[in-house]
């Protein structure tokens, strides 16, 4: 692919992101997508087959920007001050958004792929790629102050549903500080529930 390609092809994506996350990937055109993002239908059409090849490959890559961000984050973290299940809750959340716009288009996406076999492949396989990102990191903090989690792959699922099934009553009410506080403690039970004591800090 040559750069200016590339270049092409990238703005087109950015144009997507927005024109899907503002009218609905049901409502989305070529022609709105073009127009944002300043190119003709032969542009589209000479990087992507259609609508659903332009959505695909927009969630793809912003699926892989968010999961790489999440890992950088986590690796960053300062845990040292974990003492509890609650700071090991406290520390992890920031590293992963709630974000209006994409949480949106995950929406129009998950019910997209529930109505088509091969999306729904790719829709669990980014589910699978979040919980392979946090799961180890939460697993590793429950360690130090003493909890073992005997099935980290339902762990990672478990916090993938915590997160998308709080994310939209947060975007509802985001100035409301009881929302939040009830998504954390969610993710606290869940924390507990998956994990049993060993005995003191490792």
């Amino acid at each position: 692919m040559t750069k200016r390609r590339g270049e092409t092809r990238q703005r087109l994506l950015d144009a997507a992101l927005h024109v899907f996350a503002e009218q609905g990937f049901g409502r989305s055109t070529v022609e709105q997508v073009c127009e944002r993002a300043g190119y003709t239908r032969g542009a589209f059409y000479s990087n992507f087959a259609s609508l659903d090849d332009l959505f695909l490959a927009m969630w793809e890559q912003r699926s892989t920007e968010l999961i790489d961000g999440l890992r950088e984050a986590l690796h960053h973290m300062d845990k040292t001050k974990v003492t509890d299940v609650r700071g090991v809750v406290e520390l992890v959340t920031p590293a992963v958004p709630v974000d209006d716009s994409w949480y949106r288009i995950t929406a129009e996406f998950t019910a997209h792929a529930l109505r088509n076999p091969g999306l729904g492949r790719v829709m669990k396989t980014r589910e699978e790629a979040i919980g392979g990102a946090i799961t180890p990191v939460v697993a590793a903090l429950l360690a130090e102050i003493g909890r073992e989690t005997p099935d980290q792959v339902a762990l990672g699922q478990a916090l993938v549903a915590v997160h998308d099934g709080t994310a939209v009553q947060c975007l509802l009410e985001p100035d409301n500080p009881a929302v939040w506080r009830r998504r954390t403690d969610l993710f606290e039970r869940v924390l507990t529930a998956y994990s049993i004591e060993t005995g003191g800090r490792s």
